[in-house]
């Protein structure tokens, strides 16, 4: 797997550096998902002991056998939330399985605030969350076009400085790519795994971590459950959302299916 894994990748590179980076991006894709790995912090250094492998989880406890469908082979249970769903097969590929997971890191964290958004805008302003932008005032001062210019903009720097960050991790830590900061290390990547930056601008109340001498020590042990804890409810936050989706459809509200 690990040999077809990086045949795919080089071929890839060989084609399109764009989508793979550059050969330090696609080592970082090759390199395989081996056992977790919880790591353990001290001021300036980050030293990882290895945890003990814990059995596999399933998301059928109660079916044994089903071959890779039940228990696919390429899911070895190392990643946060991993219960061995996977019946399309699609982290059979170590580098795939890495992207797929940094994506519904960010779907989910978005469809968690969309979330929380429509409740609480809704609850606020009688006005349905599809029928919110269409509003009088709902936009103003701001045209649609203007509205949409701007977050294409913004937005479009914000992911194109993810996307780089994700093939070269740390890269976006330096002083050019943070105009806005008076220093770099505002925006490095504390705990040193992709995706959960940590730190004192990412940690502010210090939930995964804590600050000694203005220098932000993460907790390993916390840090992972956490990491379970949000996965499971970027999940479900995920499922609402396409709920939110076919009420809208039917002109219902989330409010309004609970009788509020």
């Amino acid at each position: 797997m690990a040999a077809t894994s990086s045949a795919f990748v080089s071929g890839l590179g060989s084609s399109s550096t764009f989508l793979t980076g550059g050969k330090r991006s696609r080592d970082l894709l090759s390199a395989g998902l081996g056992a977790r790995a919880i790591p353990a912090f001290t001021p300036g250094k980050l030293i990882v002991a290895a945890a003990a492998v814990q059995p596999k989880k399933s998301w059928i406890p109660g079916v044994r056998g089903g071959g890779n469908f039940i228990d696919p082979e390429w899911l070895d249970g190392s990643l946060p939330g991993d219960y061995g769903f996977d019946p399309l097969g699609l982290g059979k590929d170590p580098a795939f399985l890495k992207w797929y997971r940094e994506a519904e890191l960010i779907h989910g964290r978005w469809a968690m605030a969309a979330v929380v958004g429509i409740f609480v805008g809704q609850a606020w302003s009688g006005i349905p969350w599809f029928e919110a932008g269409a509003a009088p005032g709902a936009v103003a001062p701001f045209s649609f076009g203007s509205l949409l210019g701007t977050q294409l903009l913004l937005m479009g720097w914000v992911e194109s400085k993810r996307w780089a960050d994700f093939f070269n991790p740390d890269s976006q830590s330096v002083e050019w790519a943070t105009p806005w900061s008076r220093t770099a290390e505002n925006f490095a990547n504390a705990t040193g795994e992709q995706g959960y930056p940590g730190g004192k601008f990412f940690d502010p109340l210090g939930l995964a971590g804590t600050l000694k001498d203005g220098v932000y020590i993460p907790d390993g042990v916390k840090l992972e459950r956490l990491k379970l804890a949000e996965i499971k409810h970027a999940r479900i936050a995920m499922l609402a959302m396409l709920i939110f989706y076919f009420e809208a459809g039917q002109g219902k509200t989330p409010l309004g299916a609970l009788g509020l």
